[in-house]
């Protein structure tokens, strides 16, 4: 990772911050980009001006996604790796959901992604580099309560793939990263049925991965240019059963989710 050029999105918090000092940690030379310019600001103090570019950006504006591609390119002369983080999640029932809630889930989650790997797809061919979605085991397993991110997550998943396909001769690495559940804060700002912050987390993230270690392990499984990346014992097992036991697998999740403190659902 030495003197590579990263771009990660959604870098001011959670597994985004995690990633930035992790790509720091291993002498990377990192593209910060996130709407909140003063939390990734934070981040980069005491870092050598050498080592960082900030650039504010929301991923579900295309433009904004072309200008971070080109700020990059300009500052550093190419993309080596392209982190696809930023995302947002949901907690509420499909029948009380308003559209515009899952609307905004696939434009930052889904959207957000295609946009910036539009852009930073030429630079990734020239360098042979490594093009990495954050996705979630809810890509491999819809989660009750959560339907327009498991969709968002399904269909970044999708993606993904099709421009791993299109790719195999070009020599660009595509990483599907999917943690299980992390204690990255995520669920702090997840919409409700009416699109407002659920504020408070329904689960105890204290038992959780911690941010720092999902981003060691996506930043291991790009070096070692890795398909996909699957985390914690209860993800694993969670796709495993649900590739040979879908019925039962259904019933374990929904009884899982149920027991969250205030579940929409019983």
């Amino acid at each position: 990772m030495k003197d590579k050029v990263i771009i990660i999105t959604g870098a001011s918090s959670g597994i985004g911050r995690a990633l930035v000092l992790e790509a720091f940690r291993r002498g990377a030379r990192v593209v910060l980009a996130a709407r909140n310019a003063e939390g990734m600001q934070e981040i980069v103090k005491g870092v050598p001006p050498e080592k960082y570019l900030v650039v504010p950006t929301d991923v579900a504006i295309e433009e904004d996604c072309r200008k971070l591609a080109d700020a990059a390119v300009a500052r550093f002369g190419g993309i080596d790796v392209l982190i696809n983080n930023a995302g947002i999640s949901m907690r509420a029932l499909f029948s009380e959901t308003r559209p515009e809630v899952l609307e905004k889930l696939m434009n930052i989650n889904f959207w957000g992604a295609v946009y910036c790997t539009r852009h930073a797809l030429p630079w990734l061919l020239k360098s042979q580099g490594s093009l990495a979605g954050v996705s979630s085991i809810a890509g491999y397993k819809g989660l009750p309560a959560r339907s327009g991110y498991s969709a968002s997550k399904f269909a970044l998943q999708g993606f993904l793939e099709s421009v791993r396909v299109e790719n195999l001769k070009n020599g660009l690495h595509v990483l599907i990263a999917c943690p299980g559940f992390t204690a990255s804060g995520i669920r702090r700002t997840a919409l409700s049925k009416d699109g407002t912050a659920q504020g408070e987390s329904p689960r105890d993230e204290e038992r959780m991965m911690p941010a720092e270690t999902v981003a060691s392990h996506v930043i291991n499984a790009i070096i070692r240019r890795k398909r996909t990346l699957i985390l914690t014992r209860q993800g694993k097992l969670t796709v495993l059963l649900n590739k040979f036991f879908p019925s039962w697998t259904d019933k374990l999740v929904y009884q899982h989710m149920a027991r969250e403190p205030d579940s929409p659902f019983k």
